[in-house]
């Protein structure tokens, strides 16, 4: 252990004040690069931000201040020193589709609840941070997850496409969006259409031409001076209108967790999403960068970030590998480069907003579109298809339960299927009859090689998972039913093989005692070797020692087999 280590570990406030750390290793030459990943992070977050605010129902501004001060909070409590905090696409569209029926068309309580959902998210980032539940997010898999993209990437695709033709819209899932905007394409605004899709061609020939700029803020740029030439407003176009300008006013929750139902499920999902993704896109920068990443202390980060943007009127936060992306090639060292970026947003917000007042609404429907393309994993998902069948399933459910039930219920549904296929899968778990590789004194499965020899007067198995409560039923019904496929007055000696069994519990060992009570009745002798320290303590405590003949650590199924056959 270093002396550094040691100094850090006797001042036990630097593990929760990450600052305190990389700041006694800054070099002044990383300044420069801090600054200027700070300001091109500030340009790609301003048009980013106005589109997701828009996405999410809220005034434009209310973007803007969710990268300004949930970006302080992360920096001063994140253990990422590249990942950049604000408002996301799925978090936008999970809030639009969840307050609206809690706010009953009252704007003002709109606000009021979106903003009570960062603070709520805060909290629960607090709990969850003091009783170390980070591994919790372990539960949901990776194919569940890229389901799940999948199906956000599509329903927020939707919510755009009215902007970019111009048209109202409407519909509360995927396909009711569809069908209504199906039938309004006869009322196309061609003009609004044409707007959207140079955008849109901007947007992607841009980002091919010059990866890592701030290129949609230059077609923001662009498609404001061309809206004020050109009238397009007075055309019928759809602006942004006036953004206030000014600092955002720091104030406390409006509501209480008790004047609004459904609050602490919508927070739960947005925490949910936020730390899957958030730390997803960190633990790729840490990788590269060569520094650790504490995945509980990014719980604290992410719900600092949330009570900032929740004091200044924002929405959730989190962090997303799209705009930390940004923040790497611009060549962020530090958590330094979001409070410069912050700095940034905090003068266009003092003495810019006046410019984006003519910015067309289809231009951010374009920044929109292109956003999430990244979440459109349908490579993943082919590979899913031929690779593991199970792992398809469960990200075809993510992906409906998401297209059907909408963002919240989406990530709901999907966590409860994940957590259901994971006890599917222990639930039935392989349990390999073992023959012996010929010319060796070594066992293997059977059905996998069925050169092996087959056992003389005795039959061996290996449960080759964990023996709980959920597959010891299984487990014994398998020998059971190979028991009944062997000729039973042949069958002398049956030999478990637990080196496969890292845990097992009490359910685990009433089923060796029912196996060990049902082969006696048969004449048969139950042995077991290979089983793990705890395992071996918890058979000795239960008494099953006395039954199988001892339980020793050198036994072996060769041993064995030698020993009780010839005797």
């Amino acid at each position: 252990m270093t002396d550094t280590t040691e100094r850090q570990k006797g001042s036990t406030w630097l593990w929760w004040f990450p600052p305190a750390r990389w700041l006694a290793e800054y070099r002044a030459a990383w300044l420069p690069s801090d600054i200027v990943a700070g300001i091109t992070l500030a340009a790609y977050a301003i048009p980013v931000s106005l589109a997701y605010a828009g996405l999410a129902g809220l005034p434009p501004q209310v973007g803007i201040y969710g990268y300004l001060l949930g970006g302080i909070g992360y920096a001063l409590f994140g253990s990422s020193r590249q990942l950049a905090i604000g408002p996301t696409s799925a978090i936008s569209l999970m809030i639009a589709g969840t307050v609206g029926a809690m706010a009953e068309g009252d704007v003002q309580r709109y606000a009021q609840i979106a903003s009570l959902a960062a603070f709520t998210v805060a909290a629960l980032s607090l709990f969850a941070w003091l009783l170390r539940l980070s591994v919790l997010v372990k539960l949901i898999s990776d194919s569940i997850l890229v389901g799940f993209k999948a199906g956000a990437g599509l329903t927020i695709a939707m919510t755009q496409l009215p902007s970019l033709f111009g048209v109202k819209g409407g519909g509360h899932n995927f396909f009711e969006r569809a069908f209504l905007l199906a039938g309004q394409l006869g009322e196309v605004q061609y003009l609004v259409l044409i707007v959207g899709v140079v955008a849109i061609g901007l947007i992607v020939l841009g980002e091919r031409l010059l990866p890592g700029k701030p290129v949609a803020l230059g077609v923001v740029i662009l498609a404001i001076i061309a809206a004020t030439v050109l009238g397009l407003p007075a055309l019928g176009v759809p602006i942004t209108g006036e953004i206030p300008a000014g600092l955002p006013s720091l104030a406390g929750p409006a509501l209480r967790l008790r004047d609004v139902e459904g609050i602490v499920p919508l927070a739960a999902g947005c925490l949910l999403l936020a730390y899957i993704e958030g730390v997803s896109a960190a633990r790729t920068f840490a990788a590269k960068h060569g520094y650790a990443l504490d995945p509980r202390q990014e719980l604290l980060g992410i719900g600092v970030a949330n009570l900032a943007a929740a004091l200044g009127q924002g929405y959730p936060v989190a962090g997303g590998l799209s705009q930390s992306a940004v923040n790497d090639k611009a060549g962020a060292r530090t958590s330094l480069a979001l409070v410069f970026a912050s700095i940034t947003l905090a003068l266009c917000l003092l003495f810019l907003t006046g410019l984006l007042e003519n910015l067309p609404k289809a231009v951010l429907a374009a920044v929109v579109l292109t956003a999430i393309y990244g979440l459109l994993d349908f490579p993943a998902l082919f590979r899913m298809f031929k690779l593991s069948r199970l792992d398809f399933l469960a990200a075809t459910i993510a992906l409906v339960a998401v297209l059907l039930l909408g963002i919240l219920d989406g990530i709901l549904l999907a966590a409860s299927a994940s957590i259901l296929l994971l006890l599917a899968r222990v639930s039935r778990p392989h349990v390999a009859f073992l023959g012996r590789v010929p010319g060796t004194n070594s066992y293997s499965d059977l059905d996998r090689h069925p050169e092996n020899e087959p056992l003389t007067d005795a039959i061996a198995f290996r449960p080759e998972a964990s023996l709980i409560y959920v597959n010891a039923d299984a487990v014994l019904e398998s020998v059971l039913s190979r028991l009944e496929m062997a000729a039973p007055a042949v069958i002398r000696l049956a030999v478990c093989d637990l080196s496969a069994a890292p845990y097992l519990d009490l359910a685990g060992s009433r089923m060796l005692h029912e196996l060990h009570a049902e082969l006696t009745r048969r004449g048969i002798i139950l042995r077991i070797v290979g089983a793990h320290g705890a395992a071996r303590d918890l058979l000795r405590a239960d008494g099953l020692e006395q039954k199988v003949g001892g339980l020793y650590r050198a036994a072996t199924l060769d041993t064995v087999l030698s020993s009780d056959i010839a005797a």
